[in-house]
């Protein structure tokens, strides 16, 4: 009989009703029975997932390698609002080939057509298959499998909430089986990363008239900044000089806001494009969305990317090429 731990730490999975209460981890489990696996449940929080802090987190990835170092398949139960961060930190934390899966549900446990259970059971099954091994730290919701560097939420109350925009699941549920169909060339982990809730990593997303005030509060405030900029990496013009000012000092990394595809690196090269950027000093984020961004920039300065300049932007920038798969750290 395979073996999974369950971590749960709250979330709409476990909502008594709109209001603040919560079930237990047991309560969560005991509507699926007995599956027919070895779980071990760790009830570590009650919390919506909006609550969850870089301390709460650092917590969970450490019980989490703790679990897997023993054997185990492992399971996090949680709030979807912010289930993707929770899943891409765990996939750069946790360095393992054992089958390390997020899930939650949309709807609350009250609610015609509650979607926890099979939720839950899906991810259990997923844990526990060692064909699920290698693949990362998955999302498991509505029986399909997604890697967590893809995946998005992307409606505020479908069940189907979950994509991973240019790319799609890696597979499905069928049947309570996993049927993997994908297999990413490569995983998120460089190496083990760490997660020091004291670095500070700001996220400005330009929008149309924008005056650059926002970038003069990050820049003693802030150990590095993620700009999610128009398309695949332009900003306007008066703002690229306060942009390379503050990549001579704090690691600066250039992402998109539209959701879906790569920032470019020399399509345009007039004042404010991506080519202008880049060479100003900015790290390229690739695919990687803005919020993954935040994270991968926050563990890797957790992590000891200094150098003498304040950081180590060559380190930096190749850890994004390994993570977006388009070179190696």
């Amino acid at each position: 009989m395979s073996r999974v731990t369950v971590f749960t730490l709250g979330g709409t999975i476990s909502a008594r009703g709109g209001d603040a209460s919560r079930m237990t981890g047991a309560e969560v489990l005991a509507g699926l029975g007995a599956p027919d696996i070895d779980v071990e449940l760790r009830d570590i929080r009650r919390l919506p997932s909006s609550s969850l802090s870089f301390e709460d987190l650092a917590a969970v990835a450490h019980e989490v390698r703790g679990a897997v170092a023993a054997g185990s398949g492992v399971v996090v139960v949680q709030g979807t609002d912010t289930l993707e961060e929770t899943a891409f930190l765990l996939d750069l934390l946790c360095v393992t080939g054992e089958p390390i899966v997020v899930t939650g549900a949309m709807r609350r446990p009250d609610l015609p057509g509650a979607d926890g259970p099979a939720n839950l059971a899906a991810a259990l099954a997923v844990a526990a298959d060692p064909g699920c091994r290698n693949l990362g730290v998955l999302v498991v919701l509505a029986d399909e499998i997604h890697a967590a560097r893809l995946v998005r939420k992307t409606h505020t109350t479908s069940v189907a909430t979950f994509a991973s925009p240019g790319a799609g699941p890696l597979g499905a549920v069928v049947e309570g089986e996993p049927r993997i169909l994908l297999r990413p060339t490569g995983t998120s982990a460089i190496h083990p990363l760490s997660l020091d809730p004291a670095v500070r990593v700001a996220l400005i997303t330009l929008t149309v008239g924008d005056r650059g005030e926002l970038l003069e509060a990050v820049d003693s405030r802030f150990d590095g900044l993620v700009v999610a900029a128009f398309g695949a990496g332009h900003v306007p013009s008066w703002l690229v000089e306060p942009l390379a000012d503050l990549a001579g000092r704090i690691p600066v990394v250039l992402a998109s806001r539209t959701g879906a595809g790569a920032t470019l690196t020399r399509t345009y090269r007039g004042p404010g494009s991506e080519y202008d950027l880049l060479h100003r000093g900015l790290v390229p984020a690739g695919p990687l969305d803005p919020v993954k961004a935040r994270l991968l920039l926050h563990a890797l300065l957790s992590s000891g990317a200094k150098g003498p300049a304040g950081y180590d932007r060559p380190g930096i920038t190749a850890a994004f090429a390994h993570v977006n798969g388009t070179g190696l750290a």
